[in-house]
């Protein structure tokens, strides 16, 4: 009854460390761009922030318990650099052990978008010398925990960031500078070349990297609409995945649109296409782009609203049905997406699905005590088959991460958007297994055993 995948498959949970911590101001952490952000009027839903989150800071013994429980291999997490800098490796220290103490093997990500203010106030990702930063903070960590940790993940969705925090003004910092933000991106890209030369060097087992990847589709054949399409592939997917992979960018536009001279960019692309042991796609949903129709209202397509003036609106998916967040349910772009990834370069990382998953307002538990998230068991038993068929199709896929673990801060859309297997009461932080986490323990417990 569940999708079947080859012995040795590992499946998994996600968190990230601002979306679920909280202690703000513990252990003299400093504030980051998000605590900036959320601080400002009319940023996040509800005026809500993750000063104190779902307190996985104090509960993370709690929360381990219950994700061990559920017989998942790995445990996907962030380190908050903020923190870290402040002198607060400890708490990692004490996850990190506590995971392995459960038989739960520690996938931890360096940066999950809460930069610390104080580099964004000397220019933040704009800044080439951020990308220095980071690889000073990934040295620090993998020094600190090294001799536990065999899987480090340098990045998160740098498209999403890029796009939402320095293209957009959706999440922080907020920038607004259209396609004046591609340098944020290519520091970004090179921040993570930098962290794997870092962790290679200290001895790290497996370094990878985690992308937001998704079929693009132009909304007619006309051949406004496919250059459209084809523009915003490029910058979405291609943009974060190219340099890696390829070692280049994926047009002439974008190189240029970097702003780095031509040999200092080629030693760049030289760091940022250094070797991965897996490659780590992060999915939710597909995206159709037309060329902008004069007068007409892109308004509310997507969780972000693009801006007039760009080369391409967003027009709605057809989907027979939807997230909670308003996100088309489309499994077989998943399928389609591990295929091209495939097909575009053949000598592909395996592949490790980093995080999918879906927000759907789950009511509190019942009379029975039960979180009953049926919506959810279907949406994330469709997406297995797809990754199932992407095996199929010859695509090597090694795991299968849930985002996420837990209910928690979702960014500028505050509490209102659950994704966890693991309902949290925000009134009193409690914790209630939904049935998407039984179904999921069920799933990972029908899977043939590796020899």
């Amino acid at each position: 009854m569940y999708p079947q995948f080859p012995p040795g498959f590992r499946f998994g949970m996600s968190t990230s460390s601002y979306q679920i911590e909280g202690a703000a101001d513990a252990g003299g952490k400093g504030p980051s761009i998000w605590d900036t952000f959320t601080a400002q009027a009319g940023t996040v839903r509800n005026g809500q922030d993750g000063r104190v989150a779902i307190d996985h800071y104090h509960r993370y013994a709690e929360d381990i318990a219950l994700i061990a429980a559920a017989g998942v291999q790995d445990y996907r997490f962030s380190f908050s650099w903020p923190r870290v800098l402040g002198g607060d490796i400890g708490f990692y220290d004490r996850l990190v052990d506590t995971l392995l103490d459960a038989g739960v093997r520690p996938v931890p990500t360096l940066y999950h978008w809460d930069l610390p203010q104080e580099f964004e106030d000397a220019g933040g990702w704009m800044n080439r010398d951020t990308a220095h930063r980071l690889a000073d903070y990934a040295s620090t960590l993998v020094l600190r925990l090294g001799d536990r940790v065999r899987d480090w993940i340098t990045m998160n969705e740098m498209n999403v960031h890029t796009l939402y925090g320095y293209a957009l003004g959706d999440h922080a910092p907020a920038r607004g500078l259209g396609l004046g933000a591609l340098p944020a991106g290519h520091h970004q890209l090179l921040a993570h070349g930098l962290a794997v030369q870092v962790l290679r060097t200290h001895g790290a087992k497996t370094v990878g990297i985690a992308n937001q990847h998704f079929p693009v589709t132009p909304a007619t054949d006309s051949p406004e609409d496919v250059a459209a399409a084809t523009l915003f592939s490029d910058l979405t997917n291609w943009t974060f995945s190219d340099p890696i992979l390829r070692g280049d960018y994926p047009s002439e536009l974008i190189r240029a649109g970097v702003g780095v001279p031509d040999a200092q960019l080629d030693r760049d692309l030289e760091l940022i296409k250094a070797r991965l042991d897996f490659y780590g796609v992060n999915y939710y949903e597909p995206t159709m782009i037309e060329a902008p129709r004069a007068g007409k209202d892109y308004s509310g397509v997507l969780e972000v609203d693009i801006p007039e003036g760009m080369p391409f609106s967003p027009v709605p998916v057809k989907s027979d049905e939807r997230t909670d967040f308003g996100w088309a349910i489309v499994p077989s772009g998943l399928t389609e997406i591990l295929v091209t990834l495939k097909e575009r370069y053949p000598a592909l990382p395996p592949v490790i699905i980093t995080e999918n998953g879906a927000s759907f307002h789950d009511a509190a538990p019942g009379p029975d005590g039960r979180v009953h998230d049926e919506r959810r068991i279907a949406y994330l038993d469709a997406h297995l088959s797809a990754v199932a068929g992407a095996v199929s199709a010859g695509v090597r896929v090694d795991g299968y991460y849930v985002w996420s673990a837990l209910d928690n801060f979702e960014w500028a859309a505050g509490y209102e958007e659950r994704f966890g297997l693991i309902y949290v009461d925000f009134s009193d932080l409690s914790r209630t297994p939904k049935d998407s986490y039984y179904w999921y323990r069920d799933l990972i417990a029908s899977q043939p055993r590796a020899a």
